[in-house]
């Protein structure tokens, strides 16, 4: 960016359109971004019609359903217009009634039509991705008549990744033509004679977004079409759309991997009390969730009383399981994602976490077992005359807790997804609470064990 402009300083809208008409659009919505919604469409304005649009297109731009309702109706229509049928749908998503309708009805019949199609889709389909802008020829061109149609709407398409040859009686798909291959042919040859020799790679239009991600990133596409039951086009999704889809999702499976509801807005834009509400209520019920742990501790009163000194090792009992069950979590909720693993592998999934928890569990557990000696050894503190016993309570409650941190922390993906919830709302939090009230429960009773006769 023209590092000549502070873009921090006062300056008006018109001016600060002015300076920013000649960037990029990436620096233009960085610069509308740190502005308020109505500074923001007033700058916008001011910037040439073809730039304007081509920044609402962004689907960075924060705020951007705010800016539109704030521009004039008639400007606004121009816009939309200009702009992609899959990014005008996200737009519309976020916009309330009656300003929704009313936008809808100064769209053009194309562009209405195809926002029409694209929001009926489900949230998390690649059918919500997905744009209608992509260039088809019938099986019956030659590459120079394909090469002459792609100069001719090239401005009203997204993107010219590929040409999707159709069967001209039915439709249907035949092959995918790369715009690379379509150049280097022969000019007076027929389409098919520079399509590859494979099925074109497609996906449906119902698929998860996750599938269209898989077979992108499996095949290197750069665009894959999107067909419907009949093998029809009725769309392509981006690699660009996808990234931007994934980081969407990654960002919301953080949040509640962190034991908080996604955020819809970026952190700096959402206000005070949706904040609160966001927090408060997975908060709330992991609290009351802890409360188990004062449950379970007041269920061992009695040897607690007995054996005061089994309360110095309840911190590190606690965190070593969280921390197993946690990590276990988050292993498996990205290798479902990612397509690792599949429902039906949980068995084979519970068979490697067995005796990687116990391994996990001994290596603690002798660490545990270690420090007790030495401290006791060297005078640090008394544990008792048993303290050898108390350092063999806890290097055996160890291998048992981190061992039951790992098969509950693994299991618990598997579970949420075979009851039709997302596997990422087993947050970290969620775990290590599930984990903290049993691995008590284990630990008093590998000392009751360990420790009757003696000091219990």
């Amino acid at each position: 960016m023209n590092e000549s402009v502070n873009l921090d300083a006062p300056v008006e809208p018109a001016a600060l359109a002015a300076h920013l008409a000649e960037e990029s659009a990436p620096d233009i919505v960085e610069a509308l971004n740190r502005e308020a919604p109505e500074v923001a469409a007033a700058i916008l304005l001011g910037l040439p019609h073809d730039r304007a649009v081509e920044v609402l297109d962004q689907p960075e731009l924060d705020c951007a359903p705010d800016i539109i309702e704030m521009l004039p109706r008639d400007r606004v229509a121009s816009y939309l217009t200009g702009m992609s049928a899959d990014r005008v749908t996200d737009v519309f998503k976020e916009i309330e009634e009656p300003g929704r309708s009313d936008l809808r009805d100064r769209l053009d019949a194309e562009t209405r039509g195809a926002v029409d199609r694209l929001i009926a889709y489900p949230e998390e389909s690649v059918g919500s991705i997905m744009t209608t802008e992509f260039v088809s020829v019938p099986t019956t061109w030659t590459v120079r008549r394909t090469l002459d149609h792609i100069r001719q709407v090239e401005r009203t398409r997204e993107t010219v990744y590929s040409i999707f040859v159709l069967d001209p009686r039915t439709r249907a798909l035949a092959k995918a033509v790369p715009l690379r291959r379509l150049i280097s042919g022969n000019p007076d040859d027929n389409i098919l004679s520079v399509a590859p020799n494979r099925r074109p790679v497609v996906v449906s239009a119902h698929a998860s977004r996750d599938e269209a991600a898989r077979l992108i990133s499996k095949y290197d596409l750069l665009a894959i079409p999107v067909v419907d039951e009949s093998n029809h086009v009725v769309g392509i999704v981006t690699v660009d759309d996808v990234i931007d889809a994934m980081i969407q999702k990654q960002t919301e499976d953080v949040q509640r991997f962190g034991g908080m509801e996604a955020l819809d807005e970026p952190y700096m834009a959402i206000d005070f009390l949706t904040m609160i509400r966001k927090r408060a209520g997975w908060l709330c019920v992991l609290f009351l969730s802890e409360m188990l742990t004062a449950s379970a501790m007041q269920g061992f009163e009695g040897e607690l009383e007995k054996a005061i000194v089994l309360t110095l090792f309840i911190p590190l009992i606690m965190s070593s399981g969280g921390n197993s069950g946690s990590q276990a979590t988050s292993l498996l909720i990205r290798a479902l994602a990612l397509h690792q693993v599949r429902l039906g592998d949980w068995w084979r999934v519970a068979l490697r976490e067995i005796p990687a928890g116990l391994t996990l569990g001994a290596i603690l557990g002798t660490i545990g077992v270690v420090r007790i000696v030495v401290w006791q050894k060297l005078g640090f503190y008394d544990y008792g005359e048993h303290w050898f016993l108390v350092a063999a309570t806890v290097g055996t409650a160890l291998v048992g807790i981190v061992l039951f941190g790992s098969l509950t922390g693994s299991m618990l993906p598997f579970i949420l997804q075979r009851v039709g919830f997302d596997p990422a709302t087993a947050s970290a939090p969620f775990v290590a609470t599930l984990v903290d009230v049993s691995g008590l429960v284990i630990y008093f009773s590998v000392a009751l064990l360990i420790l009757r006769g003696t000091l219990l």
